[in-house]
Order: C-alpha cells, then structure tokens, then sequence
C-alpha cells in the first residue's frame, strides 16, 4: 500500500502510480489555497468546484485521452508555503495546470516560477494585477478595476457624493485606495480615505465612526468585510455598505451583520444561486451547483439561516477552459494551450460559472458585461439577493 502526506483536507485525488485505469499517466491539477483557518472556506470551496468539474471532464474522455487528477496543498495563508507549494507544482511534469495561490500578494510571489517553467495557470482568487504580461497566467475570477467601476458608477447614479474604504493593510487594500483616488472625481465623488484594519483587530468599530460621516463606506471582500458589516451595526451606521467584489456573495458577511446586512451591496459576476425559480439559471451554473449540492451540501448559517453551495464555479471554469483549449490544441503543450486559451470564446449557458468565458490577449476570463451589482435582502423565506442591474 503506497503512502501519501495529505495536507490538511487537502485530496490528492490520483492514485499513488500516476497513471489511469488504462495505464495512461493522469495529467494532474494541482491547487494551492487556504484550506485550513480563517479563509478556508475559500481553499475548500475551490476545491470542491475543481473535482466536480474535474470528474465531468473525465466522464466525457478526459484531456488528450488521460484522467484529470487533483493534488491539493494547504498554504494556509503562509507565504513560505504558497511559494513552497508553486516551486514543487512547477517542478512537476504531470502537473499541467496550477490553480492559485489565492489572495494577489501570494499569487505574485509566485507567478515568476509558472512562467519559467512554462506552467498554465488560473486564478479564482485574486482580483488585483496585470494579466496581460503573462504568457501562461489567466484569470477567472472579476478583476478589481471593473468592480471599482460597477460600484462607483453605481453611487454616481445613486447621486452619492463622499464616500470611504475600510479594508486590510495589505497589497490588494493598497491597490484598491490608489485605484479609488484614481477614479473618484472622474464621477463626481469625494474619497474619504482608507482606514487600514489589522488581522489581529477585535472589531472595525473605530474605522467606522471615523468614516461615520460619508455617505457610503466600501468594504474589504475578504474576511475583515464582515467585520467591517457588523461594526456599521454596532456604530448604527445609516450609509450605504458596498463590497469592493464578488467575496461578499459569502455567507459570513450576513451572518457578521445580522438584519443590518439588509441593503449591503456587492458586485459579482454570475451569481444565480439566491434566485429561487432555478429555472431561469444558466443551464452550465444549475447544473455545477446542483452537482456541489448533491456531494457537499451547502453552507447555512446558524445565526441567520441564510446558504450558500459548498463550491465556487469560477473555478471549476479554470479546469472546464483547460479542458476546452486543449482539445483545440491537440494537445497538452503549454504554448499552444496558452494560445487556444486566448482564443476561447464560450457563451455563459456552457460555463459551470454561467459567466461567458472570452479571454483574448488581457488573459481575463470575464470583461465588464459579466460583471453584476447584487444586493442582499430578507424576506418571509429568508435571505436573499436581488440583482440591481438588468436581469436576464
């Protein structure tokens, strides 16, 4: 019986020979993300949409005549181990395509060593930086710049006039301020400033009675943004709460802030899940969520009742786009992946996302018509979202 260190819920879902029933070698995925601590959820809902995907594809005769396998390392927000982890991927053959290291600063320390060793690569989770001087890197995930877009055009609309941020101190809360006092007065508003919140802070209460006079306070997507939610509701902030991307689609946001999460606003791509006719879904997204449903259930918080599926189907489009360009590429060559990559164009009822998938040389999957404003809502049935601009 062959041995394997597993980490921490991590799956290493090939068999220790590498090889497929057919004695063909396994192309492996391989995963880098939290699946331990605070942002586990993340690592564990990647990891779920990934095998799901995964097990569709090899279903339907696999990539170039061989089984996707996923191996899967816990970086535990750690730096030394995301770095760790890309260096041992990288230096894998069987390995041909890396999802993560989430989060922009980890996913930067690494990026140098894909393109070296000429790895394709998709990022769910990370949401700052340039894609476009990368040959092998995609993303797939909404990038900053177009939320930061869809929020301030919507407070412009709203005719909003000050506003601030409260995010952590780290490099996407810096890249959000700069990119916020970039675009503020090209649509008519005042930015307040950025309260920089700590890992280790109790409660944002005090960056909120700082900001307690604008009009409208945008808030981290990662897990200090419910605490940001739940301090507005301790300081009995009447402004407006608005997240700076899709993160605050996450559950643990309403459960932070209560009823006073009533209101709160995000941008996001495709985001379907809330709306309870499942017929009006794209037919790709209800197929991968019924799919997550089924194997992992969903995550339903305690204090609220409020769910959501155990799985994100942004990344499952990185294996669904892998799948796809390799079979135009004859191959698994990474160049020629890389190019067919460029080139896909799949529309949103294909995708397990239901986003329509259009890379081209930015190396972004989504552009700005993909990407949503949703708020969240309470009624008799529990909680929900309502999409504010037009609905399909």
């Amino acid at each position: 019986m062959c041995a394997a260190t597993v980490a921490t819920l991590a799956l290493v879902a090939s068999g220790c020979s590498g090889k497929d029933a057919k004695g063909k070698p396994a192309i492996k995925v391989g995963l880098i993300a939290p699946m331990s601590g605070a942002f586990a959820v993340l690592g564990i809902s990647q990891q779920n949409s990934l095998q799901v995907e995964i097990d569709r594809v090899n279903a339907a005769g696999g990539v170039d005549g061989a089984k996707l396998s996923l191996v899967a390392r816990d970086m535990a927000l750690d730096p030394g181990k995301a770095v760790q982890a890309a260096n041992e991927f990288a230096g894998d053959d069987q390995i041909k395509l890396i999802i993560g290291p989430s989060i922009t600063a980890f996913y930067s320390a690494a990026k140098g060593v894909f393109e070296q060793h000429k790895k394709i690569n998709c990022q769910p989770g990370v949401s700052t930086g340039d894609f476009s001087s990368l040959r092998y890197g995609f993303r797939s995930q909404d990038p900053a710049a177009l939320d930061i877009q869809k929020v301030l055009g919507y407070l412009q609309q709203q005719k909003v006039k000050t506003f601030g941020l409260i995010y952590e101190n780290d490099d996407t809360g810096k890249q959000t301020d700069a990119m916020l006092k970039a675009q503020a007065s090209k649509y008519g508003l005042k930015y307040l400033g950025f309260q920089q919140t700590r890992t280790d802070d109790q409660s944002h209460k005090v960056y909120v009675e700082k900001l307690k006079d604008a009009e409208a306070i945008l808030l981290s997507s990662n897990v200090g943004g419910a605490k940001t939610m739940a301090a507005a509701g301790e300081a009995d902030y009447r402004g407006r709460l608005l997240g700076t991307g899709s993160g605050m689609q996450n559950i643990s946001f309403v459960e932070a802030a209560g009823d006073h999460a009533q209101g709160a606003i995000f941008p996001a791509p495709n985001y379907q899940y809330p709306i309870r006719d499942r017929s009006r879904w794209e037919p790709g997204y209800r197929a991968h969520i019924e799919a997550i449903e089924k194997r992992y259930g969903k995550n339903v918080g305690p204090k609220t009742g409020a769910s959501s599926p155990k799985g994100t189907a942004m990344a499952a489009d990185c294996v669904f786009a892998y799948a796809a360009a390799a079979k135009t590429a004859g191959g698994t060559d990474p160049g020629k992946v890389a190019a067919a990559l460029e080139k896909l164009a799949v529309p949103a009822a294909q995708t397990p996302s239901g986003n329509a998938i259009k890379s081209g040389p930015s190396h972004e999957f989504y552009d700005i018509g993909g990407i949503h404003l949703y708020q969240w809502n309470k009624d008799g049935q529990g909680w929900y979202t309502k999409q504010l601009d037009a609905p399909k």
